[in-house]
């Protein structure tokens, strides 16, 4: 049983990168963890890791989230355990490299239905709950493509775009509520992203990636802060400002430059 007089953080993709390390960081600062994503095996040792490491005690969710019913079934999980979540992080998400009209559609609307769908469902499912305690914190992790549209990746970087918007928006509406609601934008960070998304010769690579700990901990801060925005790392954040003064299809061209593999 989880103890009910901790805190509760709700992380969405947490069996690698990012999401694993604001599994870490949440059960350093004495959360409970419901731990969601589609490998059990992994959070079951996350899961013991942290219970050895922190006292944490963790509910698994293992559960796919491009599946349509996903989050109606990790808030019913979550009610049966009677359980309170106040921190609700949707990191989930995953990118398809390639021209659009080359790839698998099926693949692409999976991305759409877990980038933005779930990720809004979920938002939907826990908000009212805090807006009714008055506090309460969201977490939306986007990217930095969120600032650009971006040829070869054409779908993904759409979508973060919508997750950055949305949760800007969300902040605004919540102003005064006791609820706060904060979009993470990573750049390129070491984690199994590219793998997955077949996009590890990428050009914007050579550059340098951000450790996965590092931009979970920017994250973590700013969220605790209850900043809006978060862009993690400073090269990062000068590009996303450099995006807003540059013509349109300029930061276009640009952006397909650095997607070539």
């Amino acid at each position: 049983m989880l103890n009910a007089r901790s805190k509760t953080a709700l992380i969405t993709g947490a069996s690698f990168g990012i999401g694993m390390e604001f599994a870490r960081i949440f059960a350093r600062e004495g959360y409970n963890l419901v731990l969601v994503a589609r490998s059990a095996d992994k959070l079951r040792q996350l899961a013991s890791d942290l219970e050895k490491a922190h006292g944490t005690r963790s509910l698994i969710l293992a559960t796919d989230l491009t599946e349509p019913g996903a989050s109606a079934y990790v808030l019913d999980q979550t009610t049966r355990a009677d359980l309170q979540v106040d921190v609700l992080v949707n990191n989930a998400g995953f990118g398809q490299y390639g021209m659009f009209a080359d790839n698998d559609l099926e693949e692409c609307l999976r991305q759409i239905q877990l980038n933005v769908t779930t990720l809004t469902h979920l938002t939907h499912l826990y908000l009212p709950a805090m807006i009714a305690r008055k506090t309460g914190r969201i977490l939306n992790v986007a990217s930095t493509a969120a600032f650009q549209p971006g040829p070869l990746m054409a779908v993904y970087f759409a979508t973060k775009a919508y997750v950055l918007h949305f949760s800007e928006a969300l902040a605004n509406e919540l102003r005064g509520s006791g609820v706060t609601v904060t979009c993470l934008c990573p750049g390129a960070t070491a984690t199994e992203f590219h793998k997955r998304a077949n996009a590890t010769g990428q050009r914007l690579l050579k550059f340098g990636a951000m450790d996965a700990r590092t931009v979970a901990e920017d994250g973590y801060r700013a969220l605790m802060a209850g900043k809006p925005v978060v862009i993690s790392g400073f090269k990062n954040w000068l590009l996303a400002q450099s995006v807003r003064f540059s013509p349109r299809r300029l930061v276009t061209a640009i952006a397909r430059k650095a997607q070539e593999q």
